[in-house]
């Protein structure tokens, strides 16, 4: 049995799903993910939560339309993180979370559907015009979270720019950020006492004070 890319777990009542593949229905590679074999398993879940964790640089938008379809109709709360990045057809499905949450070490890029096409001039308008209604499908998902015009969107997608996880929350795409730069400890530059406690597993002794004339 080939082996798949993406994964998922299940922890009392919380499911973790983990894409970290190109979306297709085409499945190849052992990173590729479909809607045929994640759905599936997404509608036998009998769970209060699912988090889905992406790393992706998307696929095919049919496929990301039909994942995104079976989470938003499952009964649980779904959640949505991006660990690395979240681009094309993978930020469809991360627009299915009721939390978007973007690491502070991410990336998010959304734009425009496209594809590959010979013929005729005739063959060639039409394409054009299918993809325009493609590209219809994830502008109404986008819009049904973001806080911004369909005008600002349509230029945005057109850009074809990596948003920052700020950028992302500020055109709300994405409703936070988890910050793994931060630490409890206050910022330091010298390291001398973090390598002492690792050293000795005790605080750094107070420095003798230096002779008084």
């Amino acid at each position: 049995m080939r082996k798949t890319y993406y994964s998922m777990a299940t922890e009392g009542r919380t499911a973790q799903i983990n894409i970290f593949g190109n979306i297709t229905s085409w499945p190849w590679l052992e990173s590729d993910v479909s809607s045929y074999t994640l759905q599936r398993q997404i509608q036998d879940l009998d769970v209060d939560t699912i988090e889905v964790h992406i790393n992706s640089y998307g696929g095919e938008v049919g496929e990301a339309l039909a994942i995104t379809n079976a989470l938003m109709r499952h009964p649980a709360e779904v959640n949505t993180y991006v660990d690395g990045f979240a681009c094309s057809a993978a930020t469809i499905v991360f627009m299915a979370g009721k939390r978007r949450v973007m690491s502070s070490l991410s990336n998010f890029m959304v734009h425009p559907a496209w594809s590959t096409v010979s013929g005729n001039a005739d063959e060639l308008r039409k394409q054009a015009n299918d993809l325009d209604r493609v590209t219809e499908n994830s502008i109404k998902a986008y819009m049904a979270c973001i806080n911004r015009s369909r005008e600002e969107l349509v230029a945005l997608m057109r850009e074809e720019r990596f948003l920052t996880p700020a950028e992302a929350v500020a055109w709300g795409f994405a409703t936070e950020i988890d910050d793994v730069l931060v630490t409890e400890d206050k910022a330091e530059q010298d390291v001398t006492k973090k390598v002492y406690e690792l050293l000795h597993g005790a605080q750094e002794p107070e420095p003798t004070p230096a002779p008084q004339e």
